[in-house]
C-alpha cells in the first residue's frame, strides 16, 4: 500500500484521509510500515524545497529541485523512518545538492561572452516583501539558512540541527541573534 505524504502527517495541519479514486482507504494500518510516495513527497513538499533554494541564492533553483527529487526518487526504496523524518531527510538531500552547485559555480568561470535575452522574463508569479527580502540578504549565510529552514520551510530545531550540522542549542542561539536583527533591520526600513 502506498500512502501520500499529505494523509500521513508531513503538513501542519492533519487531515484525515479519505478513500482515493478506486474506493480505497489509503490510511496506515497501525504497525504498518511508512512507504512514501515520490510523487506525493514532491507535490508535498516541493515548493517548500523550491522556496528554501531560493532563500539560500542556490544557482539555478528549479534545476537542483529536479536533481534534489530524482535522488529523492531513485533512493526512496531504502528510506527507513515516518513523515517527519522523510520531510528531514529530502531537506538534508537539498542542502547537500546546493553545497554542490556552489561548488561546481566556484569551480567554473561564469560565461559573459553572451548576449542578453531580447524579452525580459516574466515578474515571479507571488508577491514578495522587499523589506523582507533586502532584511533577509543582510543576515549572515548561516543565520538566513536558519531562519529559512526554521520559519519557511517549518522544520523544528532538532529538524535544522540534523540539517545543519549543528546542536539544537546553536541553532537556537542562531535564530535568536538573527531575528534580533532582522528586528533592526526592518525597523530601520
Amino acid at each position: 500500500m502506498t500512502a501520500s505524504v499529505r494523509d500521513l502527517g508531513v503538513a501542519r495541519r492533519r487531515r484525515p484521509s479519505a478513500p482515493d479514486a478506486g474506493g480505497r482507504d489509503e490510511r496506515r494500518r497501525p504497525g504498518a510500515p511508512f512507504r512514501p510516495d515520490a510523487a506525493a513527497a514532491y507535490r508535498e513538499l516541493a515548493p517548500a524545497v523550491l522556496g528554501y533554494l531560493r532563500a539560500r541564492r542556490a544557482p539555478d533553483p528549479e534545476d537542483l529541485l529536479g536533481e534534489v527529487f530524482l535522488q529523492v526518487s531513485r533512493d526512496l526504496g531504502g528510506f527507513r523512518g515516518d513523515a517527519t523524518d522523510l520531510r528531514r531527510w529530502v531537506f538534508t538531500i537539498a542542502r547537500n545538492r546546493m553545497t554542490d552547485a556552489f561548488r561546481r559555480r566556484a569551480r567554473r568561470p561564469a560565461l559573459v561572452d553572451r548576449d542578453p535575452p531580447v524579452v525580459a522574463a516574466p515578474p515571479p508569479p507571488d508577491p514578495v516583501d522587499e523589506e523582507l527580502v533586502a532584511a533577509l540578504a543582510g543576515l549572515g549565510d548561516e543565520q538566513r539558512e536558519v531562519v529559512v529552514l526554521r520559519f519557511v520551510v517549518d522544520l523544528s530545531l532538532e529538524d535544522v540541527a540534523a540539517v545543519t550540522g549543528r546542536s539544537a542549542n546553536a541553532v537556537k542561539a542562531m535564530q535568536h541573534r538573527a531575528l534580533r536583527n532582522l528586528r533592526r533591520a526592518l525597523a530601520d526600513a
